[in-house]
């Protein structure tokens, strides 16, 4: 598997340890988030064929398996990988999780109908890495793709404080920002939802491909 520059946090931070414990959401943070993508699957049909990428523990491919898409799951940490193998047979759920770098993920072109990839854009320190990420994630969506992000709120404000305090940082990146890499990929942005305008900075914003599908 081809890797890139480790410039940011997520590439290298997950440790089993760490990897367990990211994997334990709360209860009420977890089924909000998950509210928050249902909105945007609302547009997607559940026939797609739809790749989790990177799929962390492995709740996004579980929540939308069990709704009758057909899931696969990548992520580049092995301790994920492995939590969320454990996952899948938790849940007695056929999806396969397999190792790949978002930043150049070795799939064909147009090898899934759907891609979603949910709370890692915010770790990107670079416009060279969004870039880089969103051209990747449309290489390989026929239709299209579903990203999570992080906008300008109210919460920034108090988010910027905890990362002085922690040395963690998380970037936030305008829509407008975000939907210019996609226009380069060819994708136009559908909607953007957000899980409470201008007041949390988590945001999931549906792209698809302009024109034909190809």
């Amino acid at each position: 598997m081809t890797t890139t520059s480790t410039g940011y946090a997520g590439r290298t931070k997950y440790t089993r340890e760490r990897a367990r414990k990211y994997q334990q959401r709360p209860p009420a943070k977890h089924q909000a988030e998950m509210r928050l993508l249902d909105r945007a699957f609302a547009l997607i049909p559940q026939e797609h064929r739809v790749l989790d990428a990177p799929c962390g523990g492995g709740r996004v491919s579980v929540h939308f398996a069990r709704r009758g898409y057909a899931m696969t799951a990548a992520d580049l940490s092995p301790a994920m990988i492995e939590v969320a193998r454990e996952t899948m047979k938790r849940n007695a759920l056929d999806v396969p999780v397999l190792q790949q770098d978002i930043e150049r993920l070795t799939f064909p072109d147009c090898a899934f109908d759907t891609v979603v990839s949910f709370r890692l854009f915010h770790h990107f320190p670079t416009v060279e890495i969004r870039r880089r990420v969103v051209h990747s994630l449309c290489r390989v969506a026929v239709k299209t793709v579903v990203l999570s992000y992080f906008a300008p709120s109210l919460s920034a404000v108090r988010r910027k404080l905890r990362e002085r305090r922690s040395g963690s940082k998380k970037y936030i990146t305008p829509l407008k920002e975000v939907a210019g890499y996609f226009h380069e990929a060819g994708f136009r942005l559908v909607k953007d939802f957000a899980q409470t305008p201008l007041i949390h900075t988590l945001h999931v914003a549906v792209f698809e491909r302009s024109g034909d599908a190809r």
